[in-house]
């Protein structure tokens, strides 16, 4: 399995990210996260999960990235040369269906590294937190799979800064 590093900057914070994440305006048929569900997803994933991804969660349970955060500068990505794609977030039980808890299931399926617990992808390539060098406890950092090799690239220490680093994919249209 090869990793490959990718560097970043920052551009915004975490608060002010988190205020304007979501694409589409919570309803009152979101369902909600628990304090017992995250308890259940943390028990079937074997981690704990970032306190700024729960941050996120508890906003809206999953769903579509607004455009503006849907990006990840990054060289080398399995999505494009510039960038990798983070449109959409699993949440834990979302209304969609699609939940961090099916990573057991698709790291299987895939012959994907672990740990890791999925957030984003399609198969062929996915957002993933990383525990293998933090183990379950700590804090992990973020990666793009690509599951063709696999191959992990690297995208952010943690799950705080991969947020802060995000932008709009439509500045990557005229590169890509």
């Amino acid at each position: 399995m090869e990793l490959f590093l990718a560097s970043t900057s920052a551009v915004a914070k975490f608060e002010e990210v988190i205020t304007s994440f979501w694409q589409d305006p919570i309803d009152d048929d979101h369902v909600a996260l628990t304090d017992a569900a995250i308890r259940d997803a943390e028990e079937k994933l074997g981690v704990r999960l970032p306190a700024s991804l729960l941050r996120l969660l508890r906003v809206r349970n999953g769903g579509r990235v607004a455009d503006r955060w849907d990006a990840f500068p990054v060289e080398g990505s399995t999505w494009s040369e510039h960038h990798a794609c983070f449109d959409y977030l699993d949440g834990i039980l979302d209304e969609d269906g699609s939940s961090v808890i099916d990573t057991p299931y698709l790291v299987q399926e895939w012959e994907l590294p672990a740990p890791v617990v999925l957030l984003n992808g399609d198969g062929h390539w996915w957002v993933a937190l990383d525990y293998r060098a933090c183990g379950p406890t700590g804090e992990p950092s973020v990666v793009e799979i690509n599951s063709d090799g696999p191959v992990v690239l690297f995208l952010a220490s943690d799950f705080e800064s991969f947020v802060e680093g995000l932008t709009s994919s439509e500045q990557f249209l005229i590169d890509d």
